[in-house]
């Protein structure tokens, strides 16, 4: 299905009443139904409108109607325009401030920077439309007016969109690189809590020193000769 014609049913209405082509031929170029071609002959539908000459406009010739007519089952064709509109490219450059506006982009531009300082230069020119020479100004606070300047969020302001604001907040954030954070003490792995503690080789007295381990008790390792061997020596005053 091609293109309709400008004001399909008004259209209709004129080819209806100065052209004896079929209600399919003008159902087919104005993208109507064919019942609704035939409701406006019959004075039903677009009642009250006034038709549109498509020759005037450009989008039909006379040869063209002339052929359908003597041909039902020939199709309207858009006649193709020689006029070349040249396309309008968006200019790319700072934003537009309004002059009631412009006198609060310094507070606005403070605000951005304190808030959001992982935006870069080119994003907060964007933003609110200001020089790179005003932004470097205010970075370093040797802007004329920075003692007296105060962070304005730009969207209360209206200088830019909350949507246009998020963009370039997100924006930044993907293009920062990403950092470790440190969450300080960790648990101790549990190969280390389960192992065996060694036995202490010394104790500690009362006043928490330490002092050297008992010696071993020689009572399982009693030798009966040695001590009777002993009492041999032993002058019980006979």
């Amino acid at each position: 299905m091609g293109n309709a014609p400008l004001m399909p049913k008004a259209t209709a209405v004129w080819l209806v009443e100065n052209t004896s082509l079929t209600f399919d031929q003008i159902a087919d170029f104005c993208k109507l139904h064919p019942l609704e071609v035939k409701g406006i002959a019959d004075g039903e539908v677009a009642a009250g409108i006034r038709g549109h000459d498509p020759i005037t406009s450009g989008q039909l010739t006379r040869e063209e109607i002339e052929k359908a007519e003597k041909n039902s089952a020939h199709r309207l064709h858009l006649s193709v325009s020689k006029v070349v509109v040249p396309e309008v490219k968006k200019a790319r450059g700072p934003r537009y401030t309004p002059l009631s506006r412009r006198q609060d982009r310094p507070n606005a531009i403070l605000w951005l920077v304190r808030n959001h300082p992982e935006l870069k230069d080119a994003q907060v020119m964007r933003l609110v439309g200001t020089t790179k020479t005003t932004l470097k100004a205010i970075r370093e606070r040797t802007h004329w007016n920075s003692a007296a300047l105060t962070p304005m969020d730009p969207v209360t302001l209206g200088l830019c969109s909350q949507i246009d604001l998020d963009f370039e907040v997100n924006r930044a954030a993907k293009d920062k690189p990403a950092t470790v954070e440190d969450h300080g003490q960790t648990l101790v792995p549990a190969s280390v809590t389960t192992s065996p503690r060694p036995e202490p080789s010394t104790t500690e007295d009362v006043f928490g020193k330490a002092k050297p381990a008992a010696p071993p008790d020689d009572e399982d390792n009693f030798d009966a000769d040695r001590v009777f061997g002993r009492l041999k020596d032993v002058d019980f005053g006979e």
